[in-house]
């Protein structure tokens, strides 16, 4: 009898231990998910762009709601047709992936975004939040760090939330050219030569970028991904100083007042009153009869001599325009534009190369694993330059080119094979004691029938 006891004992502490290992396996993918950050030194931002999924059907203003950033601005960072009718309140499909254009910021010495605040509903769960409503930009630990909560089981309905979100700037440079950079959650079937082909960039410079020592990547990583983009050149004292509109895409500025675009055919912005401009400033050059966005060519025996009317800048509730000429070899042809899109109301989905982000050929990128970019803040890592990046960037340093720095859970470094050893040991020793088990109740009913 003591000995089926301690038998029954010997299985039920192998079944825990099997269970406690096989959850250790199950979370190693999840210790290893990696992010990218910045380091800085100052207190300057940038723009940036957020890749996200919608987890629900949503209004667009709903999706700016939950972003804290202009509606308009979601739409026309995906070249999304602004005048349609009643457009802000317009459905967007769940599994939706659009681009959320944010302010990046640098607190506490790391890149970061946290001018989002979320308000708790009764359903909502930290890991709900993070994992569904965000989409795996952020992680559960870190809303937790962030909101300095203890119990993270008590949330209180209507508690309002700081969200930190992944970003980067790099100076605004990838490889000494104007980029903005997507901060882009893997998914399970991205491959990282995906990602390049869809964003026009190499894997090498995703690599460099993100700090990969080679190029595995998993769902729930998240990636800093550049895209070629148009600079301004405004002043430092205008509102919209350091606009930045990556390629094939729009921005609205000056108080919804003029509308700038960049590419396809090259990486220089061109602006132009916006389609709804109402109650806006003069958009008259000083000194010519052209408005923003006008252009005139004449052909000379010498070239041909181009004059324009250049949008310089919002100051002060006033319109900026500068009037230029110039002699070139030949005359401009007409400008071309990126394509608008209608909005979206279905997702559309690219097989060679999935996930498609949407709106249609948007690229999003190969599915990368889910992970929270900004780690804890303590530490000496605020002064240190990050491990690589885009060449000739200096991330607010002033000494090493600035780069990305990826993280682990330090977890991750258990090594998979030898809890799988340890496992496999288990496993045989709970089968060898079962087997022992049955030799000994075959000896036990021998020995009766003997006697008897």
């Amino acid at each position: 009898m003591a000995d089926q006891v301690l038998c029954s004992a010997c299985r039920s502490l192998n079944l825990f231990l099997f269970v406690i290992l096989t959850s250790i396996l199950a979370n190693v993918a999840f210790v290893c998910a990696k992010s990218t950050i910045e380091p800085c030194s100052n207190s300057d931002s940038c723009n940036a762009l957020l890749g996200y999924t919608l987890y629900t059907d949503l209004k667009v203003s709903e999706v700016g709601s939950l972003f804290q950033v202009d509606p308009i601005s979601i739409l026309t960072a995906n070249a999304i047709d602004v005048s349609y009718p009643d457009v802000e309140n317009h459905i967007l499909p769940s599994q939706l992936f659009i681009k959320i254009p944010i302010s990046c910021s640098c607190v506490d010495g790391i890149r970061k975004s946290v001018s989002t605040r979320y308000k708790t509903r009764p359903s909502d769960t930290l890991s709900s939040i993070a994992d569904s409503i965000y989409a795996g930009l952020v992680s559960s630990d870190q809303i937790r760090e962030a909101n300095s909560i203890a119990d993270p089981s008590l949330l209180d309905v209507g508690q309002t939330l700081v969200v930190p979100l992944p970003c980067t700037c790099f100076n605004g440079t990838d490889n000494s050219l104007p980029a903005i950079y997507l901060s882009y959650v893997v998914q399970p079937e991205d491959t990282l030569s995906g990602i390049a082909f869809r964003y026009s960039t190499t894997i090498t410079d995703l690599m460099d970028v993100n700090a990969m020592g080679n190029p595995a990547i998993k769902a729930g990583d998240i990636l800093a991904v550049p895209l070629p983009a148009c600079a301004s050149k405004f002043p430092s004292y205008a509102s919209d100083f350091g606009l930045i509109v990556p390629n094939g895409s729009y921005a609205i500025t000056a108080s919804h007042c003029v509308q700038c675009s960049c590419g396809p055919g090259n990486l220089n912005m061109y602006c132009m009153p916006a389609p709804f401009a109402v109650s806006c400033s003069s958009m008259q050059c000083k000194n010519s009869n052209l408005m923003l966005g006008n252009v005139t060519a004449q052909q000379s025996s010498a070239g041909c001599n181009v004059t324009s009317c250049s949008y310089g800048g919002f100051v002060n509730g006033t319109i900026l325009t500068t009037l230029s000429s110039n002699l070139q070899p030949r005359c401009p042809g007409p400008q071309q534009f990126p394509p608008l899109k209608a909005p979206p109301t279905t997702v559309i989905r690219d097989t060679n190369f999935a996930p498609a982000p949407a709106p249609q050929f948007d690229g999003s990128g190969s599915p990368a694993p889910s992970s929270g970019l900004i780690p804890s803040t303590t530490g000496s890592l605020p002064g240190l330059p990050p491990a690589s990046g885009p060449i000739g960037s200096t991330s607010g340093m002033n000494s090493a080119p600035s780069s990305a720095f990826s993280l682990m859970n330090p977890l991750a470094s258990i090594p998979a094979a030898f809890l799988l050893f340890i496992l496999v040991n288990y496993i045989m020793s709970f089968s060898l004691e079962q087997s022992t088990g049955r030799t000994n109740v075959i000896q036990m009913i021998q020995m009766i029938s003997s006697d008897s």
